[in-house]
């Protein structure tokens, strides 16, 4: 059931989202260089390695690590980027990724590739076994200021209580926190 939602429901946005989508893309090509996609390697279900779309924020050539790790993030921007970033606006290709089945729209949000700390420590609880999501209970729980021990402790609180009800909780909650600009560092 959660798979026909998903399908459905990332094709209703698609449709909706089309002009934001266009106008972002124009957007990212004209105020930089390098492509409008930043495709890069997460991890799925089962530890599995997908390709993740994003609207490209930051510079080509900046480090394919998690932004904290990065010495002074802001200097990677691209002129767009912290609007991009502030509004969630950069996670719109991760529609494809729904569609096609390596994400869902809730679930934990899906590791780099090499975050090894994090992808150990949610393979010794099982959250390995989900679908990585757009959104999640740890991402309308502090977001990026967590750290990974605390994210961690919500994908398994979201493993033992997952359902129909608690995934339209943590959306309604995704999209206050999103309106708000709440939780993001960059």
């Amino acid at each position: 059931m959660k798979r026909f939602l998903d399908v459905f429901f990332v094709i209703f946005a698609g449709i909706f989202l089309l002009i934001p989508i266009l106008v972002v893309s124009v957007a990212v090509k004209v105020t930089s260089a390098g492509p409008v996609f930043y495709w890069s390697d997460r991890v799925g279900r089962y530890n599995t390695i997908f390709q993740m779309p994003k609207f490209r924020s930051m510079l080509v050539g900046t480090p394919a690590v998690a932004t904290h790790l990065l010495s002074n993030p802001n200097t990677y921007l691209t002129p767009i980027g912290s609007f991009l970033r502030k509004s969630s606006l950069d996670e719109l290709p991760q529609l494809w990724s729904i569609l096609v089945g390596d994400m869902s729209f809730v679930g934990p949000r899906p590791a780099l590739f090499n975050q090894d700390d994090l992808v150990a420590l949610r393979s010794s609880y099982g959250v390995d076994a989900l679908v990585p999501g757009l959104t999640g209970w740890a991402q309308v729980n502090g977001r990026d200021e967590l750290p990974i021990p605390e994210k961690v402790a919500l994908d398994v609180q979201y493993l033992q209580r997952k359902n129909m009800f608690f995934d339209l909780r943590i959306l309604w909650l995704t999209f206050v926190k999103v309106v708000q600009r709440d939780g993001v560092s960059h």
